[in-house]
C-alpha cells in the first residue's frame, strides 16, 4: 500500500517551532523559522510518527 505524507498548512498554526521535527526517526522534516515544516520526501519512510504526533493534525499519512 502506497502512502504520502502531506502537510494541511491551514490546520498549522506556524507560530511556533513544530515539535513533530523532531520526531522524525530519519530528518525527513525541517522548519525555516515558525513556518509550515517542509518534507524531504526523498528521506521520509512514512512511519507516521509525525503524523501521530502532531497536535494539530496538520500532518497527514495519506493511503494512495
Amino acid at each position: 500500500m502506497d502512502k504520502k505524507l502531506i502537510i494541511v498548512e491551514e490546520r498549522c498554526p506556524q507560530n511556533h517551532a513544530c515539535p513533530a521535527v523532531n520526531v522524525c526517526p530519519v530528518g525527513a522534516l525541517t522548519q525555516e523559522a515558525h513556518k509550515a515544516p517542509v518534507i524531504d520526501e526523498a528521506k521520509c519512510i512514512k512511519c507516521g510518527k509525525c503524523s501521530n504526533f502532531c497536535p494539530k493534525k496538520a500532518l497527514v499519512l495519506q493511503t494512495l
